[in-house]
């Protein structure tokens, strides 16, 4: 684990019920969620390539290391949140990259929620199959 010594860069992303505390590192592009590598935390390629989306935009893969703790929802919404966490903390650590992160929509949250289980129906719009007799 890092020491408080080294100077790095936060930011807080949020994601359905997923909240990520997100610290960026200049290093050499080491990714660690919740102690473990990023490889053993995702075993999808699609949630690993989403996480490191505002590199890619900011042209600085492999600059940084990423030390993200992540709590709640599922793998999916904890991807979204360290993502989004991500390109708040690049923005702390330099303002010339709020304009593409802004662009790309990684500095606005995801408004989208599970929607309620309404009663009289099997889930939030599934009703029972209907029947003539």
């Amino acid at each position: 684990m890092y020491t408080s010594a080294k100077p790095y860069f936060y930011g807080t992303g949020r994601r359905k019920k997923s909240v990520a505390r997100v610290r960026i590192v200049p290093g050499s592009g080491v990714v660690t969620i919740n102690g473990r590598d990023i490889d053993n935390y995702f075993g999808l390629d699609t949630l690993k390539l989403i996480v490191n989306q505002p590199f890619a935009v900011t042209d600085t893969e492999g600059k940084f290391d990423i030390i993200a703790t992540v709590r709640g929802g599922g793998y999916s919404g904890q991807a979204g949140a360290i993502r989004h966490g991500l390109a708040r903390a690049l923005c702390v650590a330099d303002e010339n990259f709020r304009p593409a992160l802004k662009r790309a929509g990684y500095l606005r949250r995801d408004p989208r929620m599970v929607e309620r289980k309404k009663y009289g129906l099997k889930k939030a719009r599934r009703a029972s199959q209907f029947s003539k007799r």
